[in-house]
């Protein structure tokens, strides 16, 4: 059995532990408010600007054009979103189990990476286009704008011929689902393209040509800042769920000590007695 004095010093430790666990809990709290909210507002425009793209290619037959169309060679990129912090349970492995164990898993991949544990886990077997790690600390519009210009500058330039994007969607405080969804070439969900006969055909204004140009970058621009709010929303779900677990497991562990310490503490008094009693039977 431990001294009492090593029960009293892991006693200790696990106080220390939990007051930190405590601390980057409600840290976790308010930031996940925060990260909630902003989730919340764009949802609604982000799902708008899907649904519309799907909707005017499913409008559209016979369009030829270099979003609609893998690419010719090169690799297939991939921008990972995790975070830049870890303690956060399953959150970062679970992106990164979407690459390494997922359909992509044998394929010669690029990453495009968004977060400083995704970069670190995945530069030992894919190779890292391009670390945008600081972006994911203070999502921003422009900074999706800028990582989809330089993914859509390598497909135009054939260094990559798919682009997707692998990110934690947030569905509610405890509910995070790690999404692969893929962005270049564009693809028409089943449902639009099954329901594309009963509906009018698609006319453009400027020329198709032009007219996606424009909309195929602005859709891009969204799905991947969507990834990005909703990530660090998932992340700070995640990260207050598993601090929460770490206090209560904190909480039992100090019990069980407590316990252990008062039964050596017991011990030690019960041996004391019998040794007073001992000595004082040997005098008399």
């Amino acid at each position: 059995m431990a001294s009492m004095r090593d029960i009293k010093r892991r006693k200790s430790s696990i106080q220390s532990t939990q007051q930190i666990t405590k601390a980057m809990k409600l840290v976790s709290t308010v930031k996940l408010q925060r990260a909630k909210a902003n989730a919340e507002k764009s949802d609604n425009y982000f799902r708008c600007m899907y649904q519309t793209v799907q909707s005017i290619l499913a409008r559209t037959q016979n369009l030829e054009h270099r979003y609609l169309k893998p690419g010719e060679g090169g690799k297939k990129a991939v921008i990972v979103i995790t975070s830049n912090r870890g303690l956060a349970g399953g959150y970062n492995s679970n992106v990164i189990k979407l690459i390494t164990r997922g359909e992509l898993a044998d394929e010669d991949l690029c990453i495009y990476a968004i977060g400083k544990k995704g970069k670190d886990a995945l530069q030992k077997s894919y190779e890292i286009k391009a670390d945008y790690s600081d972006a994911i600390d203070e999502p921003a519009y422009a900074d999706a704008m800028k990582i989809c210009k330089d993914v859509l500058t390598a497909f135009a330039e054939g260094e990559i011929s798919e682009i997707y994007l692998a990110y934690t969607a947030f569905k509610n405080t405890v509910v995070h689902i790690p999404t692969l969804l893929k962005l270049l070439p564009v693809e028409v969900e089943k449902e639009e393209e099954q329901d594309a006969d009963d509906k009018a055909l698609m006319n453009f204004e400027p020329e198709d040509e032009e007219a996606l140009e424009l909309i195929i970058p602005k859709y891009i621009t969204s799905l991947i800042y969507g990834g990005m709010v909703e990530s660090v929303a998932s992340e700070n779900g995640a990260r207050m769920q598993a601090m929460d677990s770490a206090t209560s497991n904190a909480e039992e562990m100090i019990d069980s000590l407590t316990l252990l310490y008062n039964r050596a503490r017991q011990g030690s008094i019960t041996q004391e007695l019998t040794e007073i009693i001992a000595g004082a039977n040997a005098i008399s």
